[in-house]
């Protein structure tokens, strides 16, 4: 099932961003972090057959999700993960503001699973 290895793949990329931030790669873990969250996102349009072919659809994904399970920290959750993918490229957030927006973005994580597991 497709919606399951973008889960698995989610898992890993969470797990990879808090390695690369203990090796002090901030621009890897931030990319990592955004990584973690979009590949969650893609397990939930999966099992929707929401298209989520670019970012767009990815934050229409999510605010959508979020008005129908009645969460709107979803949004304000992932928003947080773009802005790590923005780090990724401009390297600008100390690692104070990685650790604490990683925390997040797990955190995004979590209630992801829980929505995809949920169907």
């Amino acid at each position: 099932m497709v919606s399951a290895a973008y889960g698995a793949q989610g898992k890993v990329f969470m797990a990879q961003a808090w390695e690369e931030l203990e090796r002090g790669d901030l621009r890897q873990a931030s990319e990592k972090g955004w990584g973690a969250a979009s590949q969650m996102v893609k397990a939930a349009a999966e099992i929707r057959r929401w298209d989520h072919n670019s970012h767009g659809d990815l934050h229409n994904i999510v605010r959508l999700l979020g008005r129908v399970l009645g969460d709107h920290s979803l949004s304000v959750l992932f928003k947080i993960a773009s802005s790590l993918h923005q780090n990724f490229y401009e390297g600008w957030l100390p690692a104070e503001v990685v650790r604490e927006d990683l925390g997040n973005v797990g955190r995004f994580v979590e209630r992801m699973e829980r929505i995809v597991a949920g169907g």
